[in-house]
């Protein structure tokens, strides 16, 4: 208001002020989208569920937009890739064979494979398994690849 009514010397530190604030709005933003990469990275590396240690630092709001990230993929993966749909998140380093094997690191319970065969994942139990039927398991700490 004084600077309305004719003080021009404050008219510098207004301009002043506002730069100031639209750099400290540039770098929030910034930083909050950087945050959201990262997020959608985590989808691709851990799959739908997070580990409770990562989701402990995200907030309400990361989390809501994680879910809606999760559905949003799955709903394109299911309308990519005919009947079955098309699970983008697997293969996301090319494969060097089709058969790995792996070590059950906590029980899982019965899996079971596209022939029908159905494998029992106890701990410590070993498989020569689809790799691509068990590289989810393996992002979510069920399974650990044995490299021979």
């Amino acid at each position: 208001s004084e600077a309305k009514s004719g003080r021009t010397d404050l008219i510098f530190l207004i301009r002043f002020r506002h730069c100031c604030l639209l750099r400290n709005q540039r770098c929030i933003l910034a930083y909050l989208y950087d945050r959201l990469l990262r997020i959608r990275a985590l989808r691709w590396e851990y799959g739908s569920v997070l580990p409770n240690t990562i989701q402990f630092h995200m907030s309400a709001e990361e989390v809501e937009w994680f879910n809606r990230y999760k559905k949003s993929l799955a709903t394109y993966m299911r309308s990519v890739g005919g009947e079955e749909g098309l699970d983008l998140t697997q293969d996301i380093k090319p494969p060097k064979s089709l058969y790995i094997e792996v070590r059950c690191l906590r029980d899982y319970g019965e899996f079971e494979i596209d022939d029908g065969t159905t494998v029992l994942l106890k701990k410590n139990s070993q498989h020569f398994l689809p790799r691509w039927k068990c590289e989810q398991l393996i992002r979510q700490g069920v399974l650990e690849h044995i490299l021979s």
